[in-house]
């Protein structure tokens, strides 16, 4: 034959005969004649550089050993801040050597996962025996891809799960890491994407069973690179943290500062109280105490602890876990205000009219002890009076707090920040982690309390370090831009309403069409639509205004468990005051934009991540569920199909324009609506249907619907013949007749 083998064939070939590895014995054994030869020796050439193999020109042998210039892949950052790396192809049935990368002064910044050319140096009485140092960078890190692994005849083949991607990568057996036929695998692009044929990967990890209740979550953690396991020196430096004594800090003990959490929270970094204002000047008013966890202790800059958690950004939640920002030692116990032990906190008193109109506040870093942890669902029983044997005693602090509340919300009803209300999916997992329901979450009176008081604590943080001119990180959420505007309106016209035009928008505006549409069956998609027409917020040293809330300044001050941003702010308070000596550093000032952009960076990783772990439990939820019927509304219009969004679960499907009936759809881009060619109908956004349940995979959180009703009208099943397809052919064709005919 004339075809040239693949250069892993030729390889293994090498190995295995040793002594008879010639040009000469390589073109006879693969019966390599004429031009074929050509393509062998750049293949020859190519193994020889890559040190796979070894000899001169005529004869060749395999070799376990790195030629002096290789490309490397960097692998690790050791807990010393040293990265190493390995050869980016190894095709020996030994383990891939490591290497010690020593960087030079003016190296180019280098991360895991990068592609370097290096020179190689042995070494000898060391724990390692090779060094590289730069010659070039060949590449950035490459895509990480999770798929399942497909054993077959020849050779293995990864099968992404992203539903986004559709080419399959061939797998060389030295690079399947020993995987299994259907286990999920985390693997990495080899080499170029080919014209012709399956690129090449290499496997990472073994992730195990895709189809394991708690994969799901850990598909997502991998996909999105989200760090779910703490470097050694990190759970030491955590491990080694002790309780915060009293000394110089306020003493806030006295004070029924209780936490109010959701019932499975294991971490509790905010608690509340207040009380009537004694002042005969603020008659009516009410004096609030927040005291927030005092992580900045425990988490001094340029620590290891410091390090990982703004590597991290912040935590990210899971139906079945939580992959926190901090150890388990610092956001499970110190840093968490358990009940009836002392804890360090950062506290804001403020003070307030009888109208909720905040007069003064003042900051102090203390020492509280709550005297208890309370569910919403227990907070919200004894606001309407329902005390249990842990509320009792609380009876008239909890009075307090909500007559308090009750003045904070003629405040905030004044300021009219933006009044979206979306119900919130729960899925609710066995011990096992099945999905045992999918329901929506109860939103209480107490969940507003909370929000309300955070809120305000976060508006004083911003201010005094805003009045005092000391740098910070601010929550910034931009008003809409007019492209997304003009998309809400559209909606808005077409479900009869209106939102004003011609002015500055403002959120009493589009409070006032949620106001309107609430008692309409379109309040739900008037909900959504508003909601994707937000900016996205984000953290910045600059004060943008936060559009949403309807406040010139905001920052976020009542989470350092679970953000970064939260901890810059405490560090800059604690300058500000001067609290102590562990406060903001300079260098964290010069580089307050970087930071920002970083950690608003790992937010959207987070967010992704849970959308799409929620996506696969509710496929897998309604996997059992092929062929039966359910109601939804539509959510989105786009060329290929359309989207609904399930009223029971709140799961979204696809149709595909192949499964809308028998006629050809013409999509209108500037209007995003569907209209049938022969029929007329118009097919919007918002509109209620019936669908058919298609297929729902969980390994990719896929769900495929088939329109059965629109608007309680009856869509004709879609033909199974492929005529349909030169149907639309045809419209296509007759399409560009009718343009040029224009044109003319």
């Amino acid at each position: 034959m004339n075809k040239t083998p693949l250069k892993e064939d030729i390889l293994k070939w090498v190995q295995e005969h040793p002594e008879k590895a010639s040009k000469r014995d390589i073109s006879k054994a693969f019966n390599i004649t004429g031009n074929a030869r050509v393509e062998l020796k750049k293949i020859l050439r190519e193994l020889r550089t890559d040190g796979l193999i070894s000899g001169s020109r005529s004869s060749f042998k395999s070799s376990s050993e790195l030629p002096p210039v290789s490309v490397l892949r960097l692998s690790e950052l050791d807990e010393n801040g040293d990265l190493w790396a390995e050869p980016a192809e190894w095709s020996m049935d030994t383990v891939r050597p490591r290497i010690l990368f020593l960087p030079k002064k003016n190296d180019a910044a280098l991360a895991v996962g990068d592609r370097i050319l290096c020179r190689i140096t042995p070494i000898e009485n060391h724990d390692h025996k090779l060094e590289a140092r730069l010659i070039r960078r060949i590449g950035s890190a490459p895509d990480l891809v999770i798929g399942i692994y497909r054993l077959g005849s020849e050779g293995g083949r990864l099968v992404p799960i992203d539903k986004k991607n559709s080419w399959e990568y061939k797998i060389a057996s030295q690079d399947a890491k020993n995987a299994k036929d259907g286990e999920l695998v985390e693997a990495e692009q080899v080499g170029p994407r080919k014209r012709l044929g399956l690129a090449s990967a290499r496997i990472i990890e073994v992730l195990g069973d895709p189809m394991a209740p708690r994969s799901i979550s850990l598909i997502a953690i991998h996909q999105h690179e989200i760090p779910d396991h703490f470097p050694d020196d990190v759970l030491f430096e955590a491990e080694q943290a002790r309780a915060v004594e009293l000394g110089e800090r306020t003493d806030l003990r006295n004070l029924p500062l209780f936490t109010i959490d959701p019932s499975d929270a294991r971490d509790h970094d905010d608690a509340i109280c207040a009380k009537p204002d004694d002042d005969p000047n603020n008659i009516g008013g009410h004096i609030v105490w927040v005291a927030i966890a005092d992580v900045a202790y425990y988490v001094q800059p340029g620590s290891s602890i410091d390090i990982e958690a703004r590597k991290r950004g912040n935590s990210s939640y899971f139906p079945d876990r939580v992959v926190p920002m901090l150890p388990d030692a610092l956001s499970g116990n110190l840093c968490s205000l358990h009940e009836g032990v002392d804890r360090a906190c950062m506290s804001v008193c403020i003070k307030l009219s009888a109208e909720g109109t905040k007069l003064d506040h003042q900051f102090h870093r203390g020492i509280m002890r709550s005297p208890a942890s309370l569910s919403y669902e227990q907070a919200q029983g004894a606001f309407d009076g329902n005390y249990d044997n842990v509320t009792k005693p609380l009876a008239k602090a909890l009075k307090d707090l909500l007559l308090a509340y009750k003045s904070a919300s003629k405040a905030r009803d004044k300021r009219q920040p933006l009044n979206l209300d979306l119900p919130e999916r729960k899925i609710v997992l066995s011990d096992d982690g099945e999905v045992l329901s999918v329901d929506f979450k109860n939103r209480f009176e107490a969940h507003k309390l909370v929000e309300e008081f955070m809120v305000m604590a976060n508006v004083c943080a911003a201010e005094t370090l805003e009045a005092n001119q000391e740098t910070l990180l601010y929550r910034v959420h931009e008003e809409p831009t007019l492209e997304k505007l003009n998309a809400l309106r559209e909606v808005v016209e077409d479900s009869g309403l209106k939102l004003a035009k011609g002015q500055v928008l403002k959120t009493h505006h589009l409070n006032k069409l949620l106001d309107t549409a609430e008692k309409s069956e379109d309040a739900e998609i008037i909900n959504m639509t508003v909601l994707r027409s937000m900016s996205q917020a984000y953290y910045s040293p600059s004060s943008l205004g936060h559009f949403g809330l309807n406040l010139r300044r905001y920052a976020h001050f009542t989470s350092p468990i679970r953000r970064y941003a939260d901890l810059i702010v405490h560090r800059a308070l604690i300058s500000t005051h001067k609290f102590g000596d562990d406060g903001l550093i300079d260098a964290d000032r010069e580089q307050l934009k970087e930071i920002g952009e970083w950690i608003s960076s790992t937010e959207r990783r987070s967010m992704l991540a849970e959308r799409d772990t929620s996506d696969r439990y509710l496929a897998a939820f309604l996997s059992d569920r092929i062929g039966l019927e359910f109601t939804g509304r539509i959510s989105g219009i786009a060329k290929f199909g359309l989207f609904v969004k399930l009223d029971t679960s709140g799961a979204d499907g696809i149709i595909p324009l192949s499964k809308l009936g028998r006629e050809y759809w013409r999509y209108d881009d500037r209007e995003r609506t569907l209209t049938g060619e022969d029929s007329g109908r118009i097919i919007s956004i918002g509109m209620p249907c019936k669908v058919s349940l298609v297929e729902a995979t969980a390994i990719t959180g896929g769900i495929s619907l088939e329109m059965l009703e629109l608007e309680g009208k009856v869509i004709p099943k879609s033909s199974s013949r492929k005529t349909s397809h030169k149907g639309r052919r045809i419209m296509r064709s007759k399409d560009k007749k009718r343009k040029r005919k224009i044109n003319n």
